[in-house]
């Protein structure tokens, strides 16, 4: 029997997405679990799976187009089954411009060939646009539309690539960051840069926690010795690809942490507290433009190398821009780690609809004094790492965190308990 594929909801806020490519084309087999398409939304670009094994009988909507969560983007069924019109048109294709219209397969066959021609290169059609320089297929359509020549534009994105953000940047008269040359070179005049999606959804989701959540803030200094000598014996003796970082041993202490402190891994809602049964740690990664979230899923049910190895994958997928559903949705408590950036200290804003994230400065060497049971203080050297846990106010309270950061002491600095 057929089945309708729908444009899927990526986070409690979004509300649409852009379908950039079609990795599946009509007549085309496709398993479940198979990448139909690939859509932007507001954090990234996605790959749609399959929910659904057969034949790609019909698509929907046009690339390009912008359409809203749950509506049906593609039709998979049998090769001979009869897809019924009634049901083509109650799903209510979208086209580039947000308007009904028929789906792909019912357009005159000119159209569905120069469609082909633009997505594919190898076509024998020539597209001005596909050779001049590499860019992404969502900044040529729009280069396209707006009859813009990409031959002058700087590409920002991996390997230079030219990506949406470049090509909005030159509509609007501006001019892309050129490698640095020289002093005199540098740009002396006001430049006016349009946000991209990403900077919008992060402005908007950032501006609307601060000014909805009452946040206060906890920090604790943690003795990273124990820590930072495990993690050196550890990588001492694995391959490359197997070494584990200190994000990966915070992500690991900080979700057997929560389930002493179930109310910090919560989601307000209305006069109640919703306790997530899993410990879903959302962790920040840099990507061009902004920052994505990706998730790591039960984290205190996993050891410390699936967490390692599951990070990694999904970091390289966001940098690729080959996000799958699973990596960016669900997380129930995040971590923002700047260590890498010599950062001390600071402050994360929550990341709604969770109550809390944790914002983890850098592990350094510091002037410590040690000594103990009667013994004379001395001044010595030893590792130090600051973090501050950021608290809905209407969920929590100060003890309650300041409680969580000892428990997190207790990993963070005997972190054999993470192993065994």
């Amino acid at each position: 029997m057929a089945e309708t594929i729908s444009m899927p909801k990526l986070g409690f806020d979004m509300a649409e997405g852009t379908l950039v490519r079609w990795v599946k084309k009509i007549g085309e087999t496709i398993s479940k679990g198979d990448v139909l398409a690939e859509i932007e939304t507001d954090k990234a670009t996605v790959e749609v799976e399959s929910s659904a094994s057969g034949v790609v009988r019909k698509l929907l909507v046009d690339e390009g187009a912008v359409v809203p969560v749950n509506h049906p983007i593609a039709i998979v069924g049998t090769a001979e089954e009869e897809i019924s019109e009634q049901r083509t048109e109650s799903s209510g294709e979208v086209a580039g411009d947000g308007e009904k219209q028929p789906a792909v397969s019912d357009l005159p066959s000119a159209v569905n060939v120069q469609q082909s021609a633009i997505s594919n290169p190898q076509s024998s059609i020539p597209n001005p646009q596909s050779s001049i320089l590499r860019a992404s297929p969502l900044a040529k359509k729009i280069a396209r539309e707006r009859s813009l020549d990409m031959s002058n534009i700087h590409g920002t994105g991996p390997g230079g690539r030219i990506v949406r953000r470049d090509v909005e940047v030159a509509l609007a008269g501006g001019t892309n960051p050129q490698p640095a040359t020289a002093i005199s070179q540098l740009p002396v005049a006001d430049e006016t840069i349009p946000l991209g999606k990403l900077r919008q959804a992060i402005a908007r989701r950032m501006a609307e926690s601060k000014n909805s959540i009452p946040h206060f803030y906890v920090t604790h200094e943690y003795k990273a010795d124990a820590l930072v000598a495990l993690r050196s014996q550890y990588n001492q003796i694995v391959p490359e690809n197997e070494k584990l970082s200190v994000n990966d041993f915070i992500v690991k202490a900080v979700a057997l942490a929560l389930r002493q402190y179930p109310n910090l891994n919560a989601t307000l809602n209305g006069n109640s507290v919703l306790r997530h049964g899993q410990v879903n740690i959302g962790i920040a990664v840099s990507v061009e433009g902004g920052l994505l979230t990706i998730v790591c899923r039960e984290a205190d049910q996993k050891p410390l190398r699936q967490i390692s190895g599951e990070v990694k994958a999904m970091a390289a997928r966001v940098r690729a821009g080959k996000v799958k559903p699973e990596d960016i949705e669900g997380s129930t408590f995040s971590i923002s780690n700047m260590g890498m950036y010599e950062v001390e200290n600071f402050a994360a804003i929550i990341n709604p609809p969770e109550a809390a994230i944790l914002a983890v400065g850098s592990a350094r060497q510091v002037p410590v004094v040690a000594g103990a049971d009667g013994r004379q203080p001395e001044l010595g050297i030893g590792w130090r790492m600051k973090a501050t846990i950021s608290v809905d106010h209407r969920v929590s309270d100060g003890v309650e965190a300041a409680k969580f950061m000892q428990a997190l002491a207790v990993y963070l600095e005997e972190p054999l308990r993470m192993i065994l």
